[in-house]
């Protein structure tokens, strides 16, 4: 097998048969950018989210689950202390509060800019399934990732591997509206581990379905728009500042570039531990300034990558 010239050549029984390779991203592997209190590391990465001052939020799965960093990395100060058992994902919204998901707890909080618990969907470490009779609310199975609508409404995703695979919406007070989706399945509208969930610049709900290898599209009430096939097992999905789309194979270690039909434009990092490698690529965000972070749910870490010019 030989690479040249952004063509793939592979011999198979004598036969010649080249295949076009996305070019590489153009990203290079950056130092360590956090400093981190002493004794203090970081557990299993799993999400990281950047607000209006530019300052990022790193949730993990170590003792101090959500960490706060200036923009040059400097630390700041450790939130939600205590009460998070599986960090899964996390976004701030407009008015900078901090939305994270607990997929063992099976609850989402809503935290204030300074930390503190506004409110909870599901039921914290109690029910799982559709609706609790008793206390007429809406229950979350295993919740992995949130979005906002263009009127604040949230979207929930639920699929870290339980029977439970859809998406629920709620109005922006965390009043239950609707859902789809359902038990585990690959016809088009259901899902195999909804990892993540993307409300993009054209309103449309984008939903990582990472054991069907796929992307759905639905609009704002569910109805399904269009599926992307990939690669891969995709776990995540984000806007670039260059308006590309990016996403992290889960198991090969590769960093996606998509455009917005779908296709794979450009391709970078691989599995491994070291620079541009990693374990199980997670998460992607991007700071003011276009450095893409990357984070490492089983290598325990977080890389940034800078814009190579």
């Amino acid at each position: 097998m030989v690479s040249h010239f952004g063509l793939l050549v592979t011999l198979v029984a004598g036969t010649v048969i080249a295949q076009s390779v996305p070019p590489r991203l153009a990203f290079t592997p950056a130092p360590d950018p956090f400093v981190l209190p002493d004794g203090v590391n970081f557990g299993g990465v799993a999400a990281i989210a950047i607000n209006s001052k530019g300052h990022i939020f790193v949730y993990n799965r170590g003792p101090h689950p959500l960490m706060e960093f200036t923009q040059e990395g400097r630390f700041v100060r450790f939130m939600a202390e205590g009460m998070i058992q599986l960090a899964h994902g996390m976004r701030i919204d407009s008015d900078d509060n901090i939305w994270i998901t607990d997929a063992r707890q099976n609850a989402v909080f809503k935290l204030s800019p300074q930390g503190r618990i506004l409110f909870v969907l599901g039921w914290p470490g109690g029910e799982t399934g559709d609706f609790s009779a008793r206390f007429k609310m809406a229950l979350l199975s295993q919740p992995t990732s949130i979005a906002f609508g263009s009127e604040g409404e949230v979207y929930v995703a639920e699929g870290h591997g339980g029977e439970t695979n859809r998406i629920r919406k709620f109005d922006r007070n965390g009043h239950f509206l609707k859902a789809w989706g359902g038990k585990r399945g690959s016809n088009p509208g259901e899902f195999n581990q909804p990892h993540h969930i993307m409300v993009g610049p054209d309103g449309l709900i984008y939903v990582t379905d990472r054991e069907n290898h796929r992307f759905q599209i639905f609009d704002s009430e569910g109805n399904l728009k269009k599926i992307w096939n990939v690669p891969g097992s995709p776990n995540s999905l984000t806007v670039g500042p260059d308006g590309a789309l990016y996403a992290p194979d889960a198991y090969a270690g590769h960093i996606w570039k998509l455009d917005w039909n779908g296709n794979v434009i450009a391709e970078g990092a691989s599995f491994g531990r070291g620079p541009g490698e990693f374990s199980e690529a997670h998460h992607i965000a991007f700071d003011p300034a276009g450095n893409m972070y990357v984070s490492d749910s089983l290598g325990w870490r977080m890389q940034k990558f800078t814009p190579t010019k």
